[in-house]
C-alpha cells in the first residue's frame, strides 16, 4: 500500500465514521424545548462537534491499523474479490 492509498483509506474511513457518530447524543432545539423562529425544531442546540471529530479521530486510528495490516499483510488482496475472473491473465 502506498502512502497516497493509506490517506485515502484514513480518510475514507474517518468521513464513514464521522456520520456514524454525528447523531449520537444530539440535543435539537425540539428535545429542550426552546425552538429558535425560522429553524427546524430537529436543529441541533448542543452538538459538542470538537470532542466527536476526536472520538472519530480515534476510532479511525483504531480501524485504521486493522485493515492496513489486513492489506498489508495479504491475508485479503484484490484477487480475493475477482468473482468474475477478470484478473486472469488473457491469452
Amino acid at each position: 500500500m502506498s502512502i497516497t492509498g493509506a490517506a485515502v483509506l484514513f480518510a475514507v474511513i474517518w468521513f464513514m465514521t464521522l456520520l456514524v457518530v454525528l447523531p449520537i447524543r444530539i440535543k435539537t432545539q425540539g428535545d429542550l424545548g426552546d425552538i429558535v423562529p425560522g429553524t427546524h425544531a430537529g436543529a441541533p442546540e448542543e452538538h459538542h462537534l470538537k470532542k466527536k471529530m476526536w472520538i472519530t479521530t480515534g476510532i479511525t486510528v483504531v480501524l485504521w491499523a486493522i485493515i492496513a495490516g489486513v492489506i498489508l499483510s495479504g491475508v485479503i488482496s484484490v484477487r480475493d474479490f475477482d468473482w468474475l475472473n477478470q484478473l486472469e491473465p488473457r491469452g
